[in-house]
C-alpha cells in the first residue's frame, strides 16, 4: 500500500514535468550558451568594445534568469517564486 502511494506521487510529478516542458525551453538554453560564448569571447579578445560587453552582459543576465524560471517551472516551483516576487507588481 505504501508503495502504491509513492508511485502515484511519482506519476503526478512526472505528469507535471511533461505538462510544463516545451520545446522552446531547449532553444532558451541554446541561446544562453551562445550569449555566454560571445560574452566571454568579447572579454578575452576585444576589451575596447564596451557597448558590446555591456549589452551581452545584460542579455546574459536576463537569459540566465529566464533559464532559472524555466527549470523552476519544470519542478513546479514557479508559483511560489511568483508569489515571492509579488511586490514587484506594485510598482
Amino acid at each position: 500500500m505504501f508503495f502504491s502511494a509513492s508511485d502515484g506521487a511519482e506519476a503526478a510529478a512526472t505528469s507535471t514535468f511533461a505538462q510544463a516542458f516545451q520545446l522552446w525551453d531547449l532553444f532558451m538554453f541554446a541561446f544562453t550558451i551562445l550569449i555566454a560564448w560571445g560574452f566571454f569571447r568579447l572579454l578575452k579578445n576585444d576589451r575596447d568594445n564596451k557597448l558590446g560587453i555591456g549589452f551581452s552582459a545584460i542579455a546574459l543576465l536576463v537569459f540566465l534568469f529566464l533559464d532559472v524560471m524555466v527549470v523552476a517551472n519544470w519542478m513546479g516551483y514557479l508559483d511560489e517564486i511568483q508569489e515571492g516576487l509579488k511586490f514587484l507588481r506594485s510598482w
